[in-house]
C-alpha cells in the first residue's frame, strides 16, 4: 500500500473511532442489578501467610446481575443488630447476559478492615458494569485475630491480589467474563499502597521505622486497629523473628503487568514509596483524600504520592476524615464503634461515597478504555 494511502486509511478510521467514542460517551451509562458471591482460594505457589489463621484467599466479588435480581441490603455484623451497611445486593444471582466480557477491579481493604468494608465502592462498580473483587488479607482482617506480621508486611499484600486476579481468570463461572485486558485495582488507606504497589511502587521501609522511633505516638504510628498489638517497634521485632526473608525483600518491586489503572482512596505509608518507583510508573492513577484526614494525612501520603507520579491526579475533598471511606454506620454501629463511625458533622458518609464512586466508574471507563488498546492492522 502506497504511504499516501496508508495515510488516508489511517486518518478516516481514527475520524470513525473517534465519532465513536463520542457517540459512546454521549450515551446514558447502563445501570445493573448487583450480585454478590464469595470465592476461596488456594494458591499453589508458596507464599507468606504472616501467621494467619486461614492459609487461604478469601474474597468477596460484587458482579452485574441479571435485570431479574431482587437486592436486598447486605450488613456486616450480627443480623438482629448489624454495625455497618454494605450496599444492596442479591447473593448469587445470576450473572447479567453481555455480548462483550466486563472488566475487573480487585479492591483492597485498610489495616485490619475486610473484603466487605469495600462494599460502598464494589457494589457501585458492579452497578455501572464491572467485577470488583475485594480479598480478606491474611493476617489483618477483621474476620480473624490480627497478627504483628499482618500489619508490618504491608509489601506482602499486593501477592494477594495478584494471586486473587490468577483465581479469577482461572475461575469457571467468572473466567470467561472477564476482560484480561481491562484489569485496574483500588483500595483504602493500606489498600491504596496496595494498588499502587501493584502499578509498581517500591518501599522504603526505614522511612517508617525511623518517623515511629521519634515519634512514636504518631498517628500513623498508632492508628486506631493497633490498639491491642503493642507498640509499632515491638510489632516489628516480632516479624523480625519470625519473616527475616520477606522483610530483606520489602523494597523488591511488585508490580503486576496486567493491572492497568489505580484509583488510591486516603493511601497511608505514603512516605514510605521510593521517589524513584512513583516517578517511573506509567499506569493511569487516581488519588482521594480527605483534608481532615488524620490518620494518612495527605501533605505525607497523597500530595507527597502526587507529586512524584507524572499525570496523577488528586482529589483533595473538603472536612473528610479517614474513616468516612469504610461502609455507611448503623444506630448500634455508632453507638459501639466510636471513631469508625464518627464524621464531621457537615459530612455525609454516603454523600461521600456518592461523589467517589462515580468518580471511580469515570475514572476506570476511561483508563482501561485506552489499556484495552485500538490496534489497527494495515
Amino acid at each position: 500500500m502506497k504511504i499516501g494511502a496508508c495515510l488516508l486509511v489511517l486518518s478516516c478510521v481514527v475520524v470513525s473511532f473517534a465519532n465513536a467514542e463520542k457517540h459512546r460517551k454521549e450515551l446514558p451509562q447502563e445501570q445493573f442489578k448487583v450480585g454478590v458471591t464469595s470465592r476461596v482460594f488456594h494458591p499453589k505457589v508458596q507464599r507468606n501467610w504472616r501467621g494467619a489463621e486461614r492459609q487461604e484467599l478469601r474474597v468477596t466479588v460484587w458482579y452485574p446481575a441479571a435485570g431479574n435480581a431482587v437486592e436486598t441490603q447486605q450488613v456486616i455484623g450480627p443480623p438482629d443488630a448489624p454495625l455497618f451497611l454494605a450496599g444492596k445486593a442479591q447473593e448469587h444471582a445470576a450473572m447479567a447476559p453481555a455480548l462483550e466480557k466486563w472488566p475487573l477491579i480487585l479492591l483492597s481493604h485498610g489495616s485490619g478492615g475486610s473484603a466487605m468494608q469495600m462494599a460502598w465502592l464494589g457494589t457501585a462498580l458492579a452497578r455501572a458494569g464491572f467485577i470488583a473483587a475485594a480479598v480478606n488479607h491474611p493476617g489483618n482482617n477483621a474476620l480473624e485475630p490480627y497478627t504483628a506480621e499482618g500489619f508490618m508486611l504491608w509489601w506482602e499484600r499486593p501477592t494477594d491480589l495478584s494471586e486473587v486476579l490468577d483465581g479469577m481468570l482461572a475461575d469457571p463461572e467468572f473466567g470467561p467474563r472477564i476482560d484480561a485486558g481491562r484489569v485496574g485495582a483500588a483500595g483504602f488507606s493500606i489498600g491504596g499502597y496496595t494498588a499502587l504497589a501493584l502499578g509498581g511502587a517500591r518501599t522504603d521501609i526505614s522511612v517508617i521505622v525511623d518517623f515511629c522511633k521519634k515519634q512514636p505516638d504518631a498517628t500513623a504510628c498508632r492508628v486506631p486497629e493497633m490498639k491491642d498489638m503493642g507498640t509499632p517497634e515491638q510489632m516489628l521485632a516480632t516479624a523480625r523473628r519470625t519473616s527475616g526473608v520477606s522483610l530483606a525483600r520489602s523494597d523488591e518491586s511488585y508490580r503486576d503487568p496486567r493491572v492497568h489503572a489505580i484509583f488510591a482512596i486516603a493511601p497511608a505509608v505514603g512516605m514510605t514509596l521510593t521517589p524513584d518507583s512513583l516517578h517511573s510508573m506509567r499506569v493511569p492513577v487516581e488519588i482521594i483524600v480527605g483534608s481532615a484526614d488524620p490518620i494518612a494525612t495527605p501533605k505525607d501520603n497523597a500530595d507527597y504520592i502526587r507529586a512524584h507520579i507524572r499525570g496523577a491526579k488528586e482529589t483533595v475533598l473538603p472536612n473528610v476524615v479517614h474513616y468516612t471511606f469504610l461502609d455507611t454506620c448503623t444506630a448500634e454501629g455508632k453507638q459501639k464503634l466510636g471513631v469508625f463511625c464518627e464524621d464531621p458533622p457537615n459530612v455525609d458518609r454516603e454523600a461521600v461515597h456518592t461523589q467517589v464512586d462515580e468518580m471511580a466508574v469515570d475514572f476506570f471507563n476511561r483508563a482501561l478504555q485506552q489499556s484495552s488498546g485500538f490496534h489497527l492492522k494495515l
